[in-house]
């Protein structure tokens, strides 16, 4: 059992940057990958990027360039670090972990993470 907890959200200006982050319980952490996703207001769930146990990313085309993912194994957290808000990117972001980063990869709505956070809002005023 992985017991997943967000944090980081808040207000930011266009332009801005935040760091979210995602701590883990559970001692299997670094066996997951671990990613993102987003949803909007009147929006479907969205991916935004992974971070495989081995440290290979991928984006969405949405954030590439702009997103990075990262995480420490020995914290148990894996982090998104935005820059260059923009206000397309207000969202609950959410963390969660799945088998492999080709789970995320072909399912980018999300359907079948092993575990889920419970979100954090990332406002962007513009």
């Amino acid at each position: 059992q992985v017991q997943l907890v967000e944090s980081g959200g808040g207000l930011v200006q266009t332009g801005g940057s935040l760091r979210l982050s995602c701590a883990a319980s559970g001692r299997t952490f670094s066996t997951y990958a671990m990613g993102w996703f987003r949803l909007a207001p009147g929006k479907e769930r969205e991916f935004v990027g992974v971070n495989s146990w081995s440290g290979s990313t991928y984006y969405a085309d949405s954030v590439k360039g702009r997103f990075t993912i990262s995480r420490d194994n020995a914290k148990n957290t894996v982090y998104l670090e935005m820059n260059s808000l923009k206000p397309e990117d207000t969202a609950v972001y959410y963390c969660a972990a799945g088998v492999s980063t080709a789970q995320f990869m072909e399912y980018p709505d999300g359907d079948g993470m092993e575990y889920w956070g419970k979100g954090t809002l990332v406002t962007v005023s513009s």
